[in-house]
């Protein structure tokens, strides 16, 4: 039997800066080669940092001594959320939204950087209820019971990473993220 070497490469498209991209389409093609070739994964992610929630197999990822860190705020419409992740590579984000108001059905949502990785909660949103997207559990819950979302679970990115926070307009939340900070392992012995 062959052994199989799995290789993650990585590419930037640059684009001006003032234009709106539309689509992308991406072909692979390979040329004088021999053996096979498998694509297992393509991803396409806003910034110049290689990130993803997702570790290469060949390393194994351990906790950082530090504690669990938090980040909390109080979000009016929306804002800009930005986290210090001193870890050396990405980990999952456990998000909390506890309304300050009631808001209408899918208009809680949270989002990576520009927009990117985004997620909407299905369900209305009432004075004092927890909203819970946990990353490590892959658990979304709505005051400790199961509720539909639609989209992705959040990641902290190594270094700063910035999340988007978005309400209902002119209603307010308390928000509250945690994650572990991570280290880079090594899975040969």
């Amino acid at each position: 039997m062959q052994e199989s070497n799995f290789i993650r490469f990585a590419e930037v498209i640059k684009v001006k800066s003032e234009k709106r991209v539309v689509s992308i389409t991406v072909r692979p093609l390979i040329t004088n080669c021999t053996g096979s070739i498998y694509f297992t994964d393509l991803q396409l992610q806003e910034g110049d940092k290689l990130t993803g929630y997702t570790p290469h197999t060949e390393a194994f990822l351990k906790y950082s001594p530090n504690p669990v860190r938090f980040h909390n705020g109080v979000v009016r419409s929306g804002d800009t959320i930005i986290i210090f992740n001193l870890g050396e590579t990405s980990n999952g984000l456990d998000c909390y939204i506890y309304p300050l108001q009631a808001m209408e059905a899918g208009s809680i949502q949270l989002s990576q950087g520009m927009g990117s990785h985004k997620v909407r909660f299905d369900s209305e949103a009432y004075a004092g209820d927890e909203f819970a997207l946990k990353a490590s559990t892959r658990e979304c819950l709505r005051n400790g019971y199961p509720t539909p979302k639609h989209g992705f679970y959040q990641y902290t990115a190594a270094t700063d990473s910035k999340h988007q926070v978005k309400l209902q307009d002119r209603k307010s939340a308390r928000v509250y993220f945690e994650y572990k900070e991570m280290l880079k392992g090594d899975l040969r012995p």
